[in-house]
């Protein structure tokens, strides 16, 4: 989202970036409504927020933002790329004027995307992306992707078949990964917003950010298949080549080119020592806990030999 923003920012349009909720807390990676409503000028002609990070998972109180918008006469826009067939997406429940999203996140086609339009309300009126024939309503000129299209829509109606069920297996997954990590290194630091631990791992000194969250903490502030997290005295480039056989990351794909600490974390309060000290493990439909009890396992070794050697230097 930044890059269209600063392509806007050059074409003369006056751009406002707002700072999110800072790490040690429940909802840290949010917006907080009261920061759009105080932004919001009466010459604003949109908002834009992703619906959940790809880094971290924070999931944004879009329904917040979206009654907000409303009362001020203000389209929003959301990239919910990450969100939809992970999550239930209602865009009247989330009053959101534009949502947009690809296909290839959820198993889908590579090349293909969406964006929905609000018809009712506020009119939305576009510019046409690609001049020509005049095909999707005038929006994007050129031949439709047939294919790209039906096995799109064929991959949101798997995600929506059993949701509910898939969003407790990846979240009961991501969990046991986290705590058993943690249980057995300490200086492991979880980025982005809480999520609900297990009452035997409540309280443990090797995660010191989780300590005195009760019951109370819901769990859907986050992805249930997204865990990020930072190992202190590790590189995160230097974890992920030492172990190759498994599929991690230490940042996102959108800015895999820039060798700058993720912003993400940084826009947290992370320093860049605990930006580069990150990796993002990313649950999804053919993990299963076999997996998980390897990647468990790898990971204690791993940090822990890369600790031995930063002590002997």
């Amino acid at each position: 989202m930044l890059e269209p923003l600063e392509k806007l920012g050059r074409h003369g349009y006056e751009i406002t970036l707002l700072p999110v909720i800072p790490a040690g807390v429940e909802n840290a990676g949010c917006i907080a409504a009261e920061a759009v409503a105080e932004a919001l000028r009466p010459d604003t002609i949109l908002v834009s927020a992703m619906l959940a990070n790809n880094e971290i998972g924070t999931i944004q109180p879009l329904a917040e933002l979206g009654r907000l918008c409303k009362e001020r006469g203000v389209l929003l826009h959301s990239d919910a790329t990450q969100a939809v067939g992970k999550v239930a997406v209602d865009v009247e429940e989330l009053q959101v004027d534009l949502l947009s999203f690809s296909a290839h996140k959820i198993y889908g086609p590579k090349g293909v995307g969406a964006l929905y339009v609000r018809k009712t309300g506020l009119r939305v009126k576009l510019d046409s992306q690609i001049d020509g024939g005049g095909q999707e309503f005038g929006f994007r000129s050129g031949t439709l992707n047939v294919p790209g299209i039906v096995g799109f829509a064929k991959a949101v109606e798997l995600c929506l078949t059993d949701l509910s069920a898939e969003q407790e297996r990846l979240r009961s997954m991501r969990n046991r990964l986290f705590e058993g990590i943690t249980a057995e290194l300490s200086g492991v630091l979880l980025n982005g917003p809480a999520f609900a631990i297990s009452p035997r791992h409540r309280g443990s000194s090797a995660s010191p950010l989780l300590v005195g969250i009760g019951p109370e903490v819901r769990a859907d502030r986050r992805l249930p298949g997204n865990l990020n997290l930072s190992f202190d005295k590790v590189d995160g480039e230097t974890l992920l080549i030492k172990m190759p056989e498994i599929a991690l990351s230490s940042g996102s794909a959108c800015s895999s080119a820039t060798p700058e600490p993720s912003h993400v974390l940084r826009a947290l309060g992370a320093s860049n020592e605990a930006a580069r000290g990150s990796i993002r493990f990313g649950l999804g439909r053919f993990n299963t806990s076999e997996e998980v009890e390897y990647v468990i396992r790898r990971v204690i070794e791993t940090v822990t030999s890369l600790r031995a050697m930063v002590d002997l230097n």
